[in-house]
């Protein structure tokens, strides 16, 4: 058995040896761009020290009477037995053992874009820290204060005094950016400091749920824990996105990362530099999906735009004439295709500008004039109440269509709803559980306002539509819904 070892290994140097030749002869006949474009060294060469550390001290407070069940319990003579005595003991305070408040360290990635000082990184690498340091690529540790953050892209800015004269890099256009093009990330993955990693571009304009204005670079660029913030470059030179998040069950490195376009980080971070906050255009609307059902049902073909679903009584939509029920298909030159295409064109739009908005409305095109108001940020989110059928033994006079049941509103129904006086219409008073007005989420309370865009009072009026679409081949039908409290939405219900 002794002598087995080293002729197994005689096999595997000869197969290694064999292999490597064979990868040889294969390179030799590979295009240089197949292993990748050789301007990489020079890119990194050129930004790296542009690229820093941001070091964050957070204060975390702990809970009393806690700490001595969070000790962990070790066998006697564990190697670590010393180390956690140490580290919970010396800790502890007060009669019940509580451990005392302390401090917790973290380390993301950010970069220069003005040697005067000014850095950007992510909100999420900063937020709630007690002391922001920036670390240079030379090991230099500057302390930093808050320039301003948003939240809704996860974005910040932060300034510090330069100790001597900085490397500042510029933003290019991510709009440009092509499937497969070549990128560079540059951060400081798992502390280790100014790693430079690079792949190709993904996709673009990736949404993951993540926000209210995302469209993220894909890339499969490695990106680790502690890249937060760091800047994802082209092969100019140039920041074309800010690496943020990345898909991972092991919390590595799998291949795909995403990064905030440049084209929205260089926005965010001027309206940062020269408010300290963001000011967003505000259109006044409340827009959803135009599904094929809805596209269907208003004789739009393609499905495109953004659907509105309620106009706000003071903002700039409503005297410019757009109402609930239009389609926006174009603001300010630009396509909308879905929702959240209109959301972020309007987001980044300024404040004051007078617009042309294209809509479709009963089939046809119409351009309005909107002048955009500014959106005032909450992140207050309301909730969604789920109304079930009340109790009681009292008889009402109601219809069945489209699996609802239908009735006429009343002063009872009102209160027992709470809906209120301004809400017009047939009320829902139960649905069928396997319907598709229980997929689609109607429930008892909610007001049917308008069928196929034509106002009803009564549930004879809803089954009068409905056998008028029938007869007219329609496969669809179109609701606006409104709950008690009067916010309106579309419903498109099969007519099977």
């Amino acid at each position: 058995m002794t002598g087995a070892i080293p002729a197994l290994r005689l096999r595997r140097r000869s197969l290694l040896a064999a292999f490597c030749l064979g990868a040889a002869s294969a390179l030799i006949s590979v295009p240089a761009l197949a292993r990748g474009p050789d301007g990489i060294a020079d890119v990194a060469e050129k930004v790296i020290d542009a690229v820093v550390n941001i070091s964050t001290t957070q204060t975390v407070e702990a809970k009393g009477g806690e700490g001595r069940r969070a000790i962990p319990q070790l066998p006697p003579g564990s190697p670590f037995e010393e180390f956690f005595d140490d580290f919970f003991k010396n800790r502890r305070s007060g009669k019940d053992g509580g451990l005392q408040p302390h401090k917790t360290n973290s380390l993301g990635s950010g970069f220069i874009v003005d040697p005067s000082g000014i850095v950007v990184t992510n909100n999420h690498v900063i937020a709630d820290s007690d002391e922001i340091n920036v670390i240079l690529n030379d090991g230099t540790k500057v302390k930093a204060e808050i320039v301003g953050v948003d939240k809704k892209t996860d974005l910040a800015v932060l300034k510090f005094k330069p100790p001597h004269p900085l490397t500042a890099v510029k933003f290019g256009d991510s709009d440009k950016l092509r499937l497969g093009e070549w990128v560079i990330a540059i951060g400081n993955p798992f502390s280790l400091g100014g790693t430079v990693t690079a792949g190709i571009v993904s996709a673009r304009n990736r949404d993951i749920n993540n926000g209210p204005y995302e469209n993220y670079i894909q890339t499969d660029a490695a990106i680790n824990r502690g890249n937060s913030g760091g800047p994802l470059f082209n092969l100019d030179g140039e920041v074309v996105g800010v690496n943020t998040l990345i898909i991972s069950p092991s919390g590595g490195s799998i291949g795909i990362g995403f990064a905030v376009p440049s084209k929205t980080v260089a926005g965010v971070v001027d309206q940062l530099r020269q408010f300290g906050e963001l000011r967003r255009g505000w259109l006044g609307v409340r827009i959803q999906q135009v599904t094929d059902e809805i596209a269907d049902s208003l004789n739009i073909k393609p499905a495109r735009g953004a659907l509105v679903a309620g106009v706000e009584d003071k903002g700039p939509a409503k005297p410019a004439g757009i109402e609930p029920g239009d389609v926006v298909i174009s603001f300010d030159g630009k396509d909308i295709k879905e929702p959240k295409d209109l959301s972020r064109i309007v987001a980044d739009t300024a404040v004051g500008k007078t617009v042309n908005v294209v809509i479709i409305r009963k089939g046809k095109e119409e351009t309005k004039k909107v002048t955009l108001g500014r959106l005032e940020d909450s992140d207050k989110v309301t909730p969604v109440s789920v109304k079930t059928r009340p109790d009681g033994d009292e008889k009402l006079d109601t219809q069945k269509a489209l699996g609802l049941d239908l009735a006429a509103l009343s002063k009872d129904l009102r209160a027992r709803y709470k809906i209120k006086d301004s809400v017009k219409g047939v009320v829902v008073t139960d649905v069928e559980a396997d319907s598709d007005a229980a997929e689609k989420r109607l429930s008892a309370g909610d007001v049917i306002v308008e069928v196929a865009q034509e106002a009803v009072s009564s549930a004879s009026d809803i089954r009068k539509r409905i056998d008028q679409l029938k007869k007219d081949g329609k496969k669809a039908v179109l609701l606006m819904v409104s709950n008690g409290a009067g916010e309106l939405r579309f419903v498109a219900l099969s007519l099977k």
